[in-house]
């Protein structure tokens, strides 16, 4: 990947899961998804659109996504137009019902784009999933799947925020927020590490050199050495050393948003993409 001279509006790639810390930084699960829900309320009022890896839990980020691009048909900057992505991992979907199926495309296709991807990350329509019968994946079918949909949204996307992540209990050779970022890094796309709520990306802020480690760090998730050779510099964002290192710390949401805004406006007046080269 490559910086082309190409001024565009960026899609916003949003990597976040339930933090592990959020007690013990005197917040609750509610104050995550608060910020989730701000931050992508902020991106889509100002002209953004986002994309996410959907694991389609109930009462999961994805189902709160969806809720609020449903209130945000309401906002006076609405477009019209569907501004949402969100990627559906082999794993994922394949283990569905049909008709289950069915029903979360119905109520969902207005909401956002729904793609489906096969075992390899190529696309499939809707129709040639529904022709499929429905199994649960393999341990192989979960990595592999995994990782094909988050290289897939890398290349669609040029720029990404993380918060939040758990560390354990997940599927795929590292937690979801890690190898997220990971495959950022190692192109250049701009990221946003928010930090206050803990979790995996504490961790990453810490091993980059953003933040000091406290209580709470954990060393020895698989895929942390990973990130030992990068450093601020690496995650092209715009902002300064010292604004990465507030947004890296920073619990208040308010704060966290106006540096996101103030990253990505700068980005786009350099008139740069992140974009395969």
């Amino acid at each position: 990947m490559t910086l082309q001279e190409t001024k565009i509006t960026p899609t916003v790639a949003i990597s976040t899961s339930e933090s592990p810390d959020m007690a013990a930084l005197g917040l609750s699960e509610e104050h995550l998804q608060d910020a989730m829900t701000e931050i992508a309320l902020q991106l889509l009022s100002s002209g953004k659109s986002l994309a996410y890896g959907g694991d389609l839990r109930a009462h999961g980020f994805t189902e709160l996504l969806f809720e609020l691009v449903e209130r945000y048909r309401d906002h006076p900057r609405h477009s019209g137009t569907i501004t949402v992505t969100d990627y559906l991992a082999w794993p994922v979907h394949i283990r569905m019902v049909v008709d289950d199926l069915v029903a979360f495309s119905a109520e969902h296709e207005e909401a956002a784009h729904l793609i489906f991807l096969a075992q390899d990350g190529t696309r499939m329509e809707r129709e040639q999933r529904l022709e499929l019968p429905t199994h649960e994946p393999d341990d192989n079918e979960w990595t592999e799947g995994l990782t094909k949909m988050r290289t897939v949204m890398r290349e669609e996307t040029q720029a990404r925020i993380v918060l939040g992540g758990r560390v354990e209990g997940y599927k795929g050779r590292m937690p979801g927020i890690a190898e997220e970022t990971l495959l950022s890094l190692q192109v250049h796309q701009p990221i946003f590490l928010l930090g206050g709520f803990g979790g995996c990306t504490r961790d990453i802020a810490e091993t980059v050199g953003l933040a000091e480690p406290w209580a709470g760090s954990r060393s020895n998730w698989d895929g942390r050495p990973c990130f030992e050779g990068y450093s601020p510099n690496d995650l092209h964002n715009r902002l300064s050393l010292e604004e990465n290192q507030v947004l890296a710390r920073t619990p208040h949401i308010d704060q966290a948003v106006v540096l996101v805004r103030r990253g990505l406006h700068r980005l786009n007046n350099d008139g740069t993409r992140a974009g395969s080269g």
